[in-house]
């Protein structure tokens, strides 16, 4: 008896209208009249109209990105005076590393410079880097660091909008749901701070991968290509071989393994051999990106770096308190960072095991990479990039999202503002308010966490499976049964069986 499939609900294989189903859109269409009607013609539902609802998102992804490009303009020629890159908030790490790792200089990636990123980041450098050098030597009067800038804005650029157009691909009756990514006010400031969108694209790539497979044929090598895809995001950010946890996970709960480990050891192999030119030729160069992570201190807005606040405000200030001697202590600090990560994967591996219905892979994915930023010692300010294509697939709900956008905007302020006390040498504003800020963020991550939890634990709630019967990115594993020793481990503590998913939209 399957313990998995439930009965299709009555609006699964419709398209999702958000302002019927998301109580947050429902709430604020009021303002112009109220939820869309059951007769009304839509850009979703119309087919012989130009501005469907996918081209729309599309076209305000690219408006969103142009803004960002607008936002990030006075600091495009690189003559930042008067620190005019922390007080318009226009820093880029683009610009900046152009310059710091010589490839102003004509110097390739490893063989001439050590880098402070995995490979594939390098490598990307590189390949738009050294022909802009090339460039300027022919033409001197070209600003070679603006050029470099605007080369990556596009193409970074590209990769977003093909996000955009995965999570369209991923999410066919939901089209609505990408515009949380088109619009996040994350991506319009942070979109170019660095090379992420770049791991970003690969991983959602893998991911759509992943999720083809369910629906071909020719699974295997879809499950593979999988794999490879999210070997080539991990070899540029490394985050995106956190999936393959959730991926295995599943893939046992389902009885599946066979394609879990394929694409796992196709992700492996990548990796390998991304990395092995570099790894022999240039070892020392190439460790740079591993020698900083293991030797930097606690990092502005972490969970550590708040308790370092908290250490001068609770018990004697004469003694040091434990999260400073932490960060006078990094090898410590690094093994309690990694325990924790590791127990809220462990913590994660049996939400999917015990949960009263296999949870969706999104869900779990967001869970997992939202615990390493929680736990992490560095937090950069463009990380929240990772989390939005995540928690777009995971809990596509507007209003908690919103909140979260919040709390990175006020971030991302308050971030500026320290960097520009620290350059002058005058504080901006008192140190309590950097760390308030950086408090909302880290709190409204973990609210993310606590509701897609809650979706887990209660799948009737789940706004995903209100529109599709399982998980349209299970791939193999969508509308599959528990595996059978799964079943009897169910039958055997006597657990209800799922119950359908209810036909409602509220």
């Amino acid at each position: 008896m399957s313990t998995q499939s439930t009965p299709t609900p009555d609006g699964a294989g419709s398209t999702d209208h958000p302002s019927r189903s998301d109580g947050f859109v429902r709430g604020a269409s009021e303002l112009i009249g109220g939820p869309v009607g059951d007769h009304a013609v839509t850009p979703t539902d119309h087919q012989g109209r130009f501005w469907t609802a996918a081209r729309i998102v599309l076209a305000l992804a690219c408006l969103t990105l142009a803004l960002h490009w607008v936002q990030k303009s006075p600091c495009q020629d690189g003559a930042w005076q008067n620190n005019v890159q922390y007080t318009r908030m226009c820093y880029t790490d683009v610009l900046a590393l152009y310059y710091a790792e010589g490839l102003n200089e004509g110097k390739v990636p490893y063989a001439d410079h050590p880098v402070e990123y995995p490979v594939l980041t390098g490598y990307f450098m590189g390949a738009l880097g050294l022909p802009v050098h090339a460039l300027g030597v022919n033409d001197p009067t070209i600003n070679q660091g603006q050029w470099f800038y605007n080369l990556n804005a596009l193409v970074l650029g590209a990769l977003a909008v093909a996000t955009v157009a995965t999570i369209l691909a991923l999410r066919r009756r939901r089209p609505w749901d990408a515009a949380l990514f088109a619009l996040a006010p994350a991506l319009f400031l942070t979109a170019t701070v660095n090379w992420d969108l770049l791991a970003i694209a690969l991983a959602a790539f893998g991911l759509l991968a992943w999720a083809r497979a369910g629906t071909s044929r020719h699974a295997t090598p879809l499950v593979v290509l999988a794999g490879v895809l999210l070997g080539l995001g991990g070899a540029a950010k490394m985050w995106p071989l956190f999936l393959l946890g959730p991926i295995l996970v599943l893939a046992v709960r389902a009885g599946r393994i066979v394609a879990g480990l394929l694409s796992v050891a196709a992700a492996v192999a990548t990796v390998v051999l991304v990395n092995l030119p570099a790894a022999t030729r240039y070892p020392e160069n190439w460790g740079r990106f591993f020698e900083l992570n293991t030797t930097r201190p606690i990092d502005w807005g972490t969970l550590w770096y708040i308790g370092r606040y908290a250490d001068g405000r609770i018990g004697d200030p004469a003694k040091q308190g434990p999260f400073e001697w932490l960060n006078n202590n990094i090898p410590t600090l690094n093994w309690v960072s990694y325990l924790l990560f590791g127990l809220a994967c462990v913590g994660v591996a049996a939400l999917a095991l015990l949960a009263p219905r296999r949870p969706r892979l999104a869900q779990l994915a967001f869970l997992v990479v939202a615990a390493f930023l929680i736990f992490s010692k560095v937090w950069s300010q463009q990380f929240v990039l990772w989390l939005l294509p995540l928690v777009v697939l995971a809990r596509p709900r507007w209003g908690a999202f919103l909140a979260w956008q919040v709390a990175e905007i006020g971030y991302f302020a308050a971030f500026y503002g320290e960097l520009l006390g620290t350059a002058n040498n005058r504080p901006v504003f008192p140190e309590g308010v950097f760390v308030l800020a950086a408090s909302l963020r880290l709190g409204t991550v973990v609210l993310l966490c606590v509701l897609v939890i809650r979706e887990i634990l209660h799948p009737e709630r789940d706004a995903v499976r209100r529109t599709y019967a399982d998980d349209p990115d299970g791939g193999v594993l969508d509308g599959a049964d528990d595996a059978p020793w799964h079943q009897r481990w169910r039958h055997r503590h006597r657990e209800p069986a799922p119950e359908p998913v209810p036909a409602t939209t509220t």
